[in-house]
């Protein structure tokens, strides 16, 4: 029986080491979920300098998340884990695309493929909010570019017919993606005839303005008649 609570010292110090380190990663987890929300922000906001700190910050972050769970693979490839670095890739790679800058890898993120497939997955919802910001002033060719990416993005995901198992869930991201992305192009036309609509309306003003049988005020002037006639 001596035995058996020398076995058990060693199963409680185990107990006590992956425990710490899960309440650690769950600490770096929520920190890297909000730098990368931040991050987000900023670049909706056009703050380049906050989204550069806090895109610096979250890979810090990440970067300790990875190095703390090193020895515990198990930890490391939680869900809380994986989500946390999923948001990382979502921030990084929504930033990029915004700034119309390279896009990252998952080698230069170090992440694992499907939680990159997943995090790619989420950025068409912030590429969605971008363009809605765009378009509410109007029709622009921005908000083309942007709908083209959302499209690369889900022709990418739609090809990853693998077992749920080993994308994490991708497939329920992609039709979400999907649907964000036809209600995305449904914004953009309607913007786009409205777009036409006023100018042909402003030809039209334009056109009534300067027509001579008409006054200044745009009412139809009657010639008047000599007494003699």
């Amino acid at each position: 029986m001596h035995k058996l609570e020398t076995i058990a010292d060693h199963i409680r110090k185990s107990f006590d080491l992956r425990t710490a380190a899960r309440d650690q990663a769950l600490t770096q987890a929520r920190q890297l979920t909000r730098a990368c929300s931040l991050a987000i922000r900023a670049v909706h906001r056009d703050d380049l300098e906050t989204m550069q700190a806090q895109l610096l910050e979250a890979r810090a972050l990440a970067e300790t998340l990875r190095t703390a769970l090193a020895n515990h693979p198990d930890l490391f490839h939680a869900g809380y884990t994986q989500d946390a670095l999923k948001e990382f890739v979502e921030a990084n790679v929504t930033c990029a695309l915004i700034k119309s800058q390279p896009l990252p890898t998952p080698e230069e993120l170090s992440v694992e493929p499907a939680t990159y497939l997943n995090g790619l997955a989420e950025v068409v919802g912030e590429l969605r909010r971008r363009t809605l910001d765009i378009l509410r002033h109007g029709y622009s060719t921005e908000a083309e570019r942007l709908l083209g990416i959302m499209d690369e993005i889900y022709s990418i995901l739609v090809t990853m017919d693998y077992p749920d198992a080993i994308t994490n869930g991708l497939r329920r991201q992609t039709d979400l993606a999907r649907g964000i992305i036809e209600k995305t192009r449904g914004d953009i036309t309607f913007s786009l005839r409205g777009g036409h609509l006023e100018q042909a309306i402003g030809r039209l003003l334009n056109q009534m303005g300067s027509d001579p049988a008409q006054g200044p005020d745009g009412a139809e002037t009657i010639p008047t008649m000599d007494e003699d006639d």
